[in-house]
């Protein structure tokens, strides 16, 4: 492959937004067949280079080649037509449509009529290429997994006969048994002579399937780096621009009363009761795929999907949240997995989003005081290390991680006795990780309970104190973290042997 021509060739491309510089004059080249991990932190550029090869966004200055010849991607159609394809990380699937439908969508063909048979004739092929060819193409996509909607998504684009396919971050909302899907019929399309683009916070899946690495940072593209013979260290240091002592903070030696309980609880999501304990420092990890379980404990316990059997304790005190006002009045903090639908408000300032939960506390005979709202929101900045210079800024403006940050940071001004957080790091780069997980155990140390839910084993296995898995509704075992290895957590949430053992445990 070293000897490869190259399909895509990008140089001296240059992007500014006004007074910032998106892209300063990056270079950047794709072989044949060859997988390109695509890496760095929210805002270092590399989304703004694919927006810009799939026609989205148009440079200021620099070239593009494809097969040696100028390129000229001025929209999505021109991107397609030069054999570019663009899976973004929200997915477009229709879900009124069936799969074949969804994978014709926006295509061009000879044909002015089909039929649901030729659709489905047609879909065939790339199904199969794709690992869905089990699945019949008159399916409505509304009742695929995310993982397959997400296979449909690039089914779509190889119906056009893309060479170049972009992938943005196609395993974020993906747990580990989804995302092995996904990579395998990335492997698959690459030896098959299709040239992979492939963004992702998860380096895992960078060492898995990956050929070569292009960092970007601060606008600017660095030179490729084989993956072969790359350490994980090395290539967050790279990413970083520095070294990253830890990723995940030193686990608490003890813990306090117990704050949290549930007794055989059933709730949407649940195919058995549940019984468990969350003591003040503790933080208790949900592991399991997307269905598992999981999250039901989670939303149960934040009024999201009130339970419908069963008891739930906060500091010895019934707990029954008829919904989400309910659990914030008794000091139940909520932070779920989408937070661009529910955890921020994009258009409103920093300041806004800090201090929402508690707006009571800020308020003088029904009007917001500035001066204390400018306070908490500095306070709660400062603990989550948000730039202050930013409460002024639309929260939809900041990246991935500063987002989360904040959608993390606004539940402390209510004094919660619990926080309850879903998919704690989902899309966030490998800086803001870090530090996310380092301030949630500050607030354990502190004493707060917290419990999150997480697709992500290794997220499990490093930041939980205590680990819960789920299978199928139910659990199956409730360990220590440092007694359990990455083999048998996955386990556990795949194919779990001990599912007695979870009877007994719950």
């Amino acid at each position: 492959m070293d000897d490869d021509p190259l399909v895509l060739r990008v140089s001296g491309l240059t992007k500014s937004y006004g007074s910032v510089a998106a892209l300063k004059g990056v270079e950047f080249g794709l072989r044949r067949g060859e997988v390109m991990a695509l890496l760095g932190e929210n805002g270092a550029g590399k989304s703004t280079l694919v927006k810009i090869l799939a026609g989205l966004e148009h440079p200021d200055a620099g070239q593009i080649e494809i097969d040696g010849r100028p390129a000229r991607l001025r929209s999505p159609s021109q991107s397609l037509q030069a054999g570019v394809a663009y899976v973004t990380q929200e997915l477009s699937i229709i879900s009124a449509l069936s799969v074949a439908e969804n994978i014709c969508l926006g295509g061009r063909s000879q044909n002015p009529i089909w039929t649901a048979s030729s659709l489905a004739q047609r879909v065939k092929p790339y199904l199969e290429l794709v690992g869905l060819g089990d699945v019949d193409p008159a399916t409505t996509a509304g009742k695929l997994s995310i993982a397959q909607r997400q296979l449909v998504e690039i089914a779509r684009l190889l119906s056009r006969d893309a060479k170049i396919l972009i992938l943005d971050e196609p395993t974020a909302a993906l747990s580990d048994v989804e995302i092995g899907k996904v990579t395998s019929v990335v492997t698959k399309l690459a030896k098959e002579g299709r040239s992979i683009i492939y963004v992702t916070h998860r380096l895992g899946e960078v060492f898995e399937i990956g050929d070569r690495v292009t960092i970007f940072r601060n606008g600017v593209s660095f030179e490729p780096i084989a993956v072969k013979g790359l350490s994980v260290d090395t290539l967050i240091e790279r990413l970083l621009g520095r070294r990253l002592e830890q990723m995940f903070p030193e686990r608490a030696s003890k813990f306090g009363e117990v704050v949290l309980s549930t007794h055989d609880l059933v709730a949407p999501g649940l195919s058995h009761p549940v019984s468990l304990e969350l003591r003040a420092g503790e933080i208790l990890g949900l592991a399991g795929q997307l269905g598992s379980g999981a999250n039901a404990i989670v939303r149960a316990v934040a009024g999201v999907a009130p339970p419908t059997a069963g008891s739930i304790r906060l500091r010895g005190q019934r707990l029954n949240p008829r919904d989400m006002r309910d659990a914030i009045r008794s000091g139940v903090a909520y932070c779920s997995d989408d937070r661009k639908r529910d955890g921020i408000f994009a258009v409103r300032k920093l300041t806004e989003n800090l201090t929402a939960p508690s707006i009571d506390k800020i308020t003088v005979g029904g009007l917001i005081n500035r001066r204390r709202e400018s306070e908490m929101s500095r306070r709660l900045a400062e603990f989550f290390e948000i730039n202050l210079s930013r409460l002024g800024s639309q929260a939809g403006k900041l990246s991935g991680g500063n987002q989360q940050k904040v959608a993390l940071g606004k539940w402390l001004g209510i004094e919660p006795s619990i926080l309850l957080v879903e998919e704690p790091t989902r899309g966030v780069d490998v800086g803001a990780r870090a530090e996310i997980y380092r301030h949630l155990r500050k607030l354990a140390d502190q004493g707060l309970a917290i419990i999150f839910a997480s697709s992500d084993n290794q997220e499990v296995l490093g930041l939980a104190d205590t680990v819960a898995t789920f299978f199928r509704g139910r659990i199956v075992r409730v360990s220590p973290a440092i007694q359990l290895e990455h083999s048998s957590l996955l386990r556990d949430v795949t194919h779990p042997e001990n599912l007695a053992a979870g009877r007994e445990a719950a």
